[in-house]
């Protein structure tokens, strides 16, 4: 009888240790349960890679001089790309998004620059998709389109003896 006793009662005592365990920061495994932070702890960041950019290359067609802003549409809200333009040279000052979702990889794209080195590389919209981030890439995308054919409507303008705004 104490033999039974002391295994019931270690037996108690083993299922609540480990029901305790079970309350770590992931949670129940659901994709929420866990911050970017965190997770960015236990998992190397795929969004870590070399980009390179040619010094010399130049934006196709006549770009007037001058700082743009464009908007296209990215996985939950908007996002907006702000680039420079100096002698049909592109930099991209800044890329924002409204209402994507913490640990997708367009949040983190955005936030850590991935899209404004690679729109600096190609010199336009023609960029990599970024990995778990296709919809988020297809707005900035259409985002750098419109800042460029705004600067394009600047130098047409400009050529036609026109004021560009």
């Amino acid at each position: 009888m104490k033999k039974t006793t002391a295994v019931a009662c270690g037996a108690a005592a083993l299922t609540l240790g480990l029901t305790g365990c079970s309350a770590g920061f992931e949670g129940t495994g659901s994709k929420d349960a866990a911050s970017a932070e965190q997770l960015a702890m236990r998992l190397d960041d795929p969004w870590d890679r070399e980009i390179a950019a040619d010094a010399q290359k130049r934006a196709e067609g006549e770009l007037r001089d001058g700082v743009y802003t464009g908007t296209g549409k990215g996985m939950e809200g908007l996002v907006t790309v702000t680039l420079l333009v100096q002698d049909n040279r592109i930099s991209c000052l800044e890329t924002t998004q409204e209402g994507e979702s913490q640990s997708r990889g367009g949040y983190e794209a955005v936030r850590d620059g991935t899209f404004a080195a690679l729109i600096e590389a190609a010199q336009g919209s023609d960029i990599d998709a970024v990995s778990g981030a296709t919809i988020t890439t297809a707005g900035i995308k259409q985002a750098v389109d419109d800042a460029l054919a705004q600067a394009e409507a600047g130098a047409a303008a400009a050529g036609q003896g026109g004021e560009a705004r």
